[in-house]
């Protein structure tokens, strides 16, 4: 393989970087962008970066700031990039052995932890069966022996033996070691998910994967995404809806889950499953305002908002930005960001958020067809009814209303 010198490798040192997060961000960019820029040309000396790459990784990052789960975060999108790498690469059987070896002490000395997921990638490094059956046997004795001690004990390679068994093919034999109580965790049950898939058993994987639930801890999202692709896989699409797309599909914000789950069920319209998101959050529906703007449903927001708050900032834009193409929706829109605003709602407040909304309001107003006069009184309606206490309002009161 041609010698390189890899640019990032100096940076990585022991202990390199301090407890910020911002510099080791920076330099994992900037070496998976050396390593993808060579993959272009030369995968198999990327692939042998990547394994450079993700030994040095986590001795360097030791003492940063892991508690906010950025860092974490951006080390496991880096695997799941790097990985892939490694497996395609054209390498001699004896090159992937030393690969793997390399990873198998990185794992070992993974004590924060940062690389662990590498485990659930095991089988796949492998990239046969054959040499993925060997380093099953390899693993099984320290499997056994943990999975046998009374109790606690833990085995860093537990994971990469169930993904080995799993890329092996040795499914019946993997189904067997997952009755072992020390496998009672989601974590390693979804390899039995998998291998009850690959031997075309998709009932038995639905119920498998069912069983989890009753296990303390077991992320319940998770197992509901499992369970809703082996039915969509099945065409059973409005089952898969009924019985997990809710819980399967939850994003980051409540729109994110919205657009989710109308892309996955093009077939239901987006109205129903807006209703369904709000009936399952009974007490929150102005958190999905967003959503039914986003699917054009404008009286619909506006009834979820006048139910309960959403982030006035978040009216403000829609009231500005709606102003002259739904200037009824923009009205409502910025009267609701004053109606919760005065209500003490909103995270740091600050008169210029106020004053948008004001001069949102009115600008939509006008272009609706009302006076000033006419906006101006349901304005000073709104706000004389709030509980001003601290609220930026209190200051602005008189400006505003007169």
């Amino acid at each position: 393989m041609t010698a390189y010198k890899w640019q990032f490798a100096a940076r990585f040192r022991y202990q390199a970087f301090g407890w910020q997060s911002d510099k080791p961000i920076q330099r994992i960019k900037e070496a998976l962008s050396e390593i993808k820029q060579v993959a272009k040309k030369e995968p198999a000396l990327a692939a042998a970066g990547a394994v450079l790459f993700l030994e040095k990784i986590s001795p360097a990052i030791q003492q940063v700031d892991s508690s906010s789960g950025t860092i974490g975060s951006i080390v496991n999108r880096a695997i799941d990039t790097l990985v892939p790498m490694i497996a395609k690469a054209t390498v001699a059987p004896a090159m992937r052995q030393q690969w793997l070896q390399r990873l198998w002490l990185a794992l070992q000395d993974d004590n924060v932890p940062y690389i662990e997921e590498l485990g659930g990638y095991w089988g796949e490094l492998c990239a046969n069966p054959e040499c993925a059956s060997q380093w099953a046997d390899e693993f099984r004795p320290a499997v056994e022996q943990v999975s046998q001690a009374s109790g606690y004990a833990y085995f860093k390679g537990s994971s990469a033996y169930l993904s080995s068994l799993y890329a092996a093919g040795r499914h019946e034999e993997l189904l067997v070691m997952l009755e072992n109580p020390y496998f009672s965790g989601w974590w390693y049950r979804q390899w039995g998910v998998r291998a009850l898939l690959s031997m075309d058993r998709k009932a038995d994987a639905l119920r498998y994967a069912e069983d989890s639930k009753k296990i303390i801890n077991t992320p319940i999202s998770a197992v509901a995404k499992v369970c809703e692709d082996i039915l969509l896989s099945s065409g059973l699409y409005e089952e898969a809806y009924n019985r997990y797309a809710l819980d399967a599909n939850i994003g980051t914000t409540h729109l994110a889950t919205f657009r989710a789950l109308v892309k996955k069920y093009p077939h239901k319209p987006a109205a129903d499953i807006l209703q369904d998101l709000v009936a399952s959050e009974p007490g929150t529906e102005g958190k999905w305002f967003a959503a039914a703007k986003d699917a054009g449903l404008f009286n619909v927001a506006i009834e979820l908002v006048n139910k309960s708050p959403t982030d006035p900032r978040t009216l403000i834009r829609a009231s500005r930005d709606f102003a002259e193409k739904q200037p009824d929706f923009a009205v409502s829109a910025g009267m609701a960001a004053l109606h919760w605003i005065a209500r003490g709602y909103g995270y740091q407040i600050t008169a210029g958020d106020v004053l948008e909304a004001y001069s949102s309001v009115l600008n939509a107003a006008s272009a609706k067809g009302m006076t000033d006069a006419q906006i101006k009184a349901q304005i000073r309606n709104v706000i004389s009814k709030g509980d001003f206490g601290n609220n930026i309002l209190a200051t602005l009161k008189d400006r505003l209303i007169g």
